[in-house]
């Protein structure tokens, strides 16, 4: 027997040996988020809907088409496909917080593109939503910093007022309840994020106050929900950079 068969011989006798091995010892998976997943083939396709699907007519409205044109006047004519992100954007918030697929096509055909370059954009990145959210969409954040600090406690408390489980809608299309990895505000955890606003130092309590003043109408103090913290000032209050900042700011201070 030649070299090379004995050699080969011996790689597969100890692969199948170590495939055996591995199949008596490794313990069984479990899942690190309580919320039902979602699985891969759902993140991607499409699935016809009364009220998403191609044949149903979108425009923008002459406000935001003319809003389109300062947004593409800003990359050069061979580069339009860089604007598919901020029309989206504003296709989304124009429809009221998620994307049908006659906008992503309506998208496509103001930027010249195939439709299917922007479904590629618009299923990558989760701040598109390509099915139906309510009026607003509650986004509590469970990632490390958050679910130390009591995070399921505070998604368990929306899901016991709204009466939904992670990841629906109530039945008068009001609040989507969705569980979310890491939004950027792990000084101020446990946070939600409602919309565009940050709501931060949550309790069970805390978030049940917001949402109830989100469906009265009212307008909830956005930012941190505990008395005399401004931003992410620690107990102390501001020790340093003292002088105010010349921004551009991401939000009002």
């Amino acid at each position: 027997m030649s070299f090379l068969a004995s050699l080969s011989r011996r790689v597969l006798s100890s692969s199948h040996r170590l495939s055996s091995s591995r199949s008596l010892i490794l313990p069984a998976s479990r899942g690190f988020h309580s919320s039902s997943p979602t699985r891969s083939d759902a993140l991607s396709q499409h699935v016809n809907e009364a009220h998403n699907n191609s044949a149903l007519p979108f425009d923008f409205t002459d406000e935001n088409y003319e809003e389109a044109k300062r947004i593409m006047a800003k990359y050069p004519p061979q580069y339009k496909q860089s604007a598919s992100i901020p029309l989206l954007d504003l296709a989304q918030r124009q429809v009221g917080g998620w994307l049908p697929i006659s906008a992503m096509d309506k998208v496509a055909k103001i930027l010249g593109i195939p439709p299917m370059s922007v479904y590629e954009v618009a299923s990558f990145y989760t701040m598109f939503n390509r099915t139906k959210v309510g009026k607003f969409h509650v986004q509590v954040c469970c990632t490390t910093p958050c679910m130390i600090r009591g995070a399921y406690d505070v998604l368990s408390a929306c899901e016991k007022h709204l009466g939904v489980e992670t990841g629906h809608m109530t039945k008068d299309e009001m609040f989507t309840l969705s569980e979310v990895e890491c939004l950027g505000a792990c000084v101020n955890a446990p946070m939600m994020q409602i919309n565009d606003d940050f709501y931060e130092d949550l309790t069970p309590e805390t978030a049940v106050a917001v949402l109830d003043k989100l469906r009265k109408g009212e307008q909830p103090k956005v930012g941190p929900q505990i008395p005399n913290r401004r931003a992410a000032d620690g107990p102390m209050g501001k020790t340093t950079l003292l002088e105010e900042p010349s921004g551009p700011y991401c939000r009002p201070l």
